[in-house]
């Protein structure tokens, strides 16, 4: 209910009575003071005038399903919001929420995870209020060899975002993180269900620092945050209905063509191309310059010996953490 009364109260953007409000809703007026005072228990600040009603003053920083899905107009991403304060893992949510059969484009958004995870079994550290840490449930019609490119379409769509609403220069690291400077400011990790032939759903977690401050010590000459790299602070509720608009139109954009369409713009914002590179795969160790993207994800990497195409694996990008 507080999540129906703050869209209301949202969209009116002027003081609306408890009698409207109740009307509108179809909720005793009872029911709204609760909402209200929910509202006001987590942060809103909420005028009340017993001649005019109610009207937000101000919006705390916290991730509401209420404010994220107002006028958010997405066609698959964010048709579903879920906001959750403590967690073990988005994605472990996800995949628990996608073995139940929740929706197509369902968002879990957490303010803190106890348990979040990055690739090859790393922990991300997840500040609570500071940063985004969401994973998306996706079910789409596709073969699970084209599923990779899903990965690099999110980091695409991330990096475009930071670079168009925070105005900074981050840059994609191939596969799956986004710089800014030589510093990690965001991580995406993308686990699929599938059978030979036929996806189950796919969950793409994504972990950004918006306003971290500090970092641990094995971490802190490694990550930075869009905070720390734009000089304020960063209204996170509003950033990710930015990042869900995005992600949204280029996902739909993939899935349509089954192709990565935007590869070109990709590369161009790849901070991996040209640079020196060390692949490691299994037990296997490949050395050289990264040269190319291909469409179907694959990085291409040379040397005096010969040329690797890489569909996975960790690389290392000299000059980069």
């Amino acid at each position: 209910m507080k999540d129906k009364v703050l869209s209301l109260l949202i969209d009116k953007n002027d003081y609306v009575s408890g009698e409207d409000i109740s009307r509108e809703l179809g909720v005793s007026r009872a029911a709204v003071w609760k909402a209200i005072s929910s509202l006001r228990n987590i942060g809103y600040k909420i005028d009340a005038s017993t001649r005019k009603g109610y009207k937000i003053i101000s919006v705390p920083d916290i991730l509401s399903k209420g404010y994220i899905m107002k006028n958010l107009d997405t066609e698959i991403i964010g048709k579903n919001i879920i906001c959750l304060d403590t967690i073990d893992s988005t994605n472990e949510e996800a995949k628990r929420l996608g073995n139940c059969g929740e929706i197509d484009g369902t968002v879990i958004f957490a303010e803190q995870q106890t348990g979040g995870k990055g690739r090859l079994g790393r922990s991300w550290v997840s500040p609570k209020g500071a940063g985004l840490y969401f994973s998306i449930l996706l079910r789409p019609d596709l073969r699970p060899f084209d599923i990779p490119n899903i990965t690099l379409v999110a980091g695409y769509s991330i990096c475009k975002t930071i670079r168009n609403f925070i105005k900074c220069d981050a840059m994609i690291k191939w596969p799956n993180d986004i710089i800014i400077g030589n510093k990690k400011v965001c991580g995406i990790l993308s686990e699929m269900a599938a059978e030979t032939d036929r996806i189950n759903y796919i969950v793409v977690g994504i972990g950004i620092n918006v306003n971290v401050q500090e970092f641990t010590e094995n971490i802190k000459n490694k990550a930075t945050s869009l905070s720390i790299a734009k000089g304020c602070m960063i209204n996170r509720s509003d950033f990710a209905k930015e990042i869900l608009r995005q992600l949204d139109k280029d996902y739909r954009d993939f899935v349509l063509s089954n192709s990565f369409s935007m590869i070109d713009e990709f590369k161009k914002n790849c901070v991996t191309i040209g640079r020196q590179v060390t692949a490691y795969i299994g037990n296997k160790v490949i050395e050289g310059i990264a040269v190319d993207i291909l469409e179907n994800g694959e990085l291409v990497i040379k040397n005096d010996e010969k040329q690797f195409n890489i569909s996975s694996g960790e690389v290392a990008v000299q000059g980069i953490y």
